[in-house]
């Protein structure tokens, strides 16, 4: 096909050799699969961030750091220098994140190079070699269900062991690769120690996980792997071994009120987001 226009650069630098064909579009980037050095791989072209509220942002970027003071500045005020800046960081969250993931054993795509607003990476791909589908698109049997559920938990305990987490992990942020589930999509993923919404965040990407997979598998609908995750982080007994019981005892005090307000609205922004993705 024809080199889009922002790929050029990439093979002009000798970084790609051949666009091969578009592999999805979504409303924060555009992924082509790629030749590069005789290796199939995937460039995922960023958009410009025009879909994500103000109190998501923060949500996210609180306690990012920032190149330089101007660039801060410039981005409270909302300036057309300050939005560029946002967005690079928010770009730019996401290559920290992969490099950061996969060094520490989470399955997500192995990246190599991010240049000009485009990240290369793995082309994750099914048994049969072709690109792996999206967790929602593929029908599972109980046993199934139970499996990659339990291996995405692993996922999640590993990335909140090393100091992260996704921020927006549901079964359309999850492939099917042909030695398991595969997490993608980490623009949004925060700090788990410097971002006050870490909790409430995680508890929210755990009950994804167990809503979706609880539709295959009814019983983990009746789990309480989140608050059982969180409790261990916090206590500083979670590890990759740590073992899960699915159990959590809450121990009653006073309501906060603020939060519930923020859980309900997250999740009807949730089930807005996941009706829009349906339609598309």
């Amino acid at each position: 096909m024809k080199t889009p226009p922002r790929l050029q650069s990439l093979v002009h630098e000798g970084l790609i050799d051949t666009v091969v064909r578009q592999l999805m579009s979504g409303k924060e980037a555009m992924a082509y699969v790629v030749h590069c050095g005789g290796e199939v791989r995937c460039a995922k072209v960023y958009k410009e961030a025009t879909q994500r509220s103000f109190r998501q942002a923060v949500d996210y970027t609180e306690n990012r750091k920032v190149k330089n003071t101007r660039q801060a500045r410039a981005m409270a005020k909302g300036t057309k220098f300050g939005r560029q800046a946002q967005e690079a960081a928010w770009q730019s969250a996401e290559v920290d994140a992969l490099y950061r993931l996969a060094a520490a054993g989470v399955r997500v795509p192995t990246p190599y190079n991010f240049h000009d607003g485009v990240l290369l990476m793995e082309l994750v791909t099914d048994a049969d070699g072709d690109a792996a589908p999206r967790m929602n698109d593929v029908a599972l049997t109980p046993a199934e269900a139970r499996a990659h559920h339990a291996m995405l938990l692993l996922q999640v305990v590993r990335m909140l062991c090393a100091g992260v987490v996704h921020g927006d992990l549901s079964e359309f942020n999850v492939l099917l690769g042909a030695e398991g589930p595969v997490i993608i999509d980490l623009p949004q993923a925060i700090d788990a120690a410097g971002n006050n919404h870490a909790q409430r965040v995680l508890l929210r990407d755990v009950a994804n996980l167990r809503n979706f997979f609880g539709g295959f598998a009814p019983e983990l609908l009746h789990t309480e792997f989140g608050p059982e995750i969180w409790d261990l982080y916090q206590r500083g007994l979670l590890t990759p071994e740590s073992p899960l019981t699915g159990r959590f005892q809450r121990t009653v005090g006073a309501v906060d009120l603020g939060g519930v307000l923020r859980e309900i609205d997250d999740a009807r922004a949730e089930e807005s987001a996941r009706r829009l993705r349906m339609a598309a």
